[in-house]
């Protein structure tokens, strides 16, 4: 979860609301990819989850990071809860059971997001190691309950901990036990956002399936091949799902902000104290009638926050968040970036994309969200599965960036990034079924080798 906004300006219309978002739009020569991704501490030795607080904690390597990258701490009260880069825009981030997130700097191509995360691999590992800490690439927690997970010191998470299960059953394993890894794109205009959001919400499912990647709970085989992509469909229906109504007449900037108007709010933050505010509506806020806050008025601080507690499959904030991937081997982060620009940044191939979707219905669409968390690659819509539909999402990106022509200094153009998507494809399996077939057979069905074949 990227870091908290502030900007105090006071918003007194729903107009303003709107027109945040839409100030986003920028000229196709400035779009950016940013790639957010999420990965597991863990004790090198005993392979136990990382507290906090000690000697060998979580906040002992947020200040190593520090010291190492000169990057600004982010403090709630005396507590480091993370680290932003004010000159890149990067940020490190902590979610609720210690998760560590990387939220890259918005860059102009995959060569570059893709050095980014590499160097800060590198650097976590030069700062990490030492204390005996690992980080695993994987979508969900393999082997602790949620009782064993540590808690990170964040207002926020402290709020929303109460209130998720008070609306789905899986909102706190969604907050303690998973990780992610998403990539950030910009728009050009109302009706090119509508365009890239509807072709992101309908082939969601199939970037789920080509990312599975969390197939193990509490050390054995939990049914799923994607079981942090089946957490989210009983997290919370106010703020999650595949948004039929976006592909209905008249979707716009405005319709965005009237449903994120409707989602609950979680907290109000004023300086470093989360207020909760919990089932509460943003509408209210800007009419000054919270109880517990009497007089206090919406900022645009509180508008760009709440938007960060909508859950959708894709989110438009000023920029669209591709969410439907599990976190995995590095060769995965750098390729979901490949794959979502080389299908939105080329124009031929989001219109191919649109051209392939655009027939489904609404019905059609959940269905295969439904089934994908299960089947994968075997899920399948009108007649088509999953694979045969990633097969096609890998071409237009192949297609895309290669029109695209971003070179590295070697002359490599991004294609090459799409490589380990290709390689699933052929085989079949996606890195979940992988990973079952290696705790069938050699892992002798045991998680344990996952620490050491899976860490980074």
């Amino acid at each position: 979860m990227a870091r908290d906004q502030v900007d105090l300006t006071p918003i007194e219309s729903r107009d303003e609301l709107v027109a945040w978002i839409a100030a986003g739009a920028k000229p196709p020569e400035k779009f950016r990819i940013g790639t957010e991704h999420e990965k597991l501490p863990f004790t090198i030795a005993a392979r136990e989850p990382v507290p906090y607080d000690g000697r060998r904690g979580i906040r002992a390597i947020l200040e190593g990071m520090r010291h190492l990258l000169g990057w600004e701490p982010i403090m709630e009260g005396e507590t480091i809860i993370g680290l932003a880069d004010v000159t890149g825009g990067g940020a490190i981030t902590l979610e609720p059971g210690g998760q560590f997130e990387l939220s890259g700097a918005q860059l102009e191509t995959v060569h570059q997001t893709c050095g980014e995360v590499h160097a800060h691999l590198a650097q976590l590992r030069e700062v990490a190691t030492p204390l005996g800490v690992g980080f695993l690439g994987i979508g969900m927690s393999p082997k602790w309950t949620r009782a064993e997970t540590p808690v990170m010191p964040k207002g926020r998470y402290k709020i929303m901990s109460s209130y998720m299960p008070k609306v789905g059953k899986l909102g706190l394993d969604m907050m303690f036990r998973t990780c992610t890894v998403q990539v950030n794109l910009d728009f050009s205009s109302e009706s090119d956002m509508v365009k890239k959001l509807r072709v992101g919400i309908a082939l969601q499912p199939v970037a789920t399936a080509l990312f599975a990647n969390s197939p193990f709970t509490e050390g054995k085989p939990n049914g799923f091949l994607s079981f942090r992509s089946e957490i989210w469909r009983d997290t919370d229906a106010d703020r999650t799902g595949m948004l039929p109504w976006v592909f209905e007449d008249g979707m716009s900037f405005e319709r965005w902000a009237d449903y994120a108007l409707k989602v609950p709010m979680y907290f109000v933050k004023r300086g470093d104290k989360y207020h909760d505010v919990s089932g509460q509506s943003f509408a209210d806020l800007m009419a000054g009638k919270i109880a517990s806050l009497p007089g206090e008025r919406a900022t645009i601080s509180d508008w760009a926050n709440h938007l960060t507690t909508t859950f959708p499959e894709v989110r438009l904030k000023r920029y669209l968040e591709m969410r439907g991937a599990d976190a995995g081997p590095s060769a995965q982060l750098c390729a979901l970036p490949a794959l979502w620009a080389g299908i939105l940044y080329e124009q031929s191939s989001l219109d191919a994309a649109w051209d392939l979707v655009k027939d489904w219905s609404a019905e059609e669409r959940q269905q295969l969200r439904d089934d994908v968390p299960r089947l994968g690659f075997n899920a399948e819509i009108r007649g088509r599965k999953a694979r045969g539909l990633a097969r096609d999402m890998i071409s237009l990106a192949r297609h895309g960036l290669s029109r695209r022509a971003r070179l590295d200094r070697s002359g490599r153009n991004e294609t090459h990034f799409l490589g380990t998507l290709e390689d699933l494809v052929e085989s079949g399996e996606t890195p979940a079924d992988r990973l079952l077939k290696k705790f069938h057979g050699e892992w002798g069905g045991s998680v344990d080798p996952a620490f050491t074949e899976l860490a980074y």
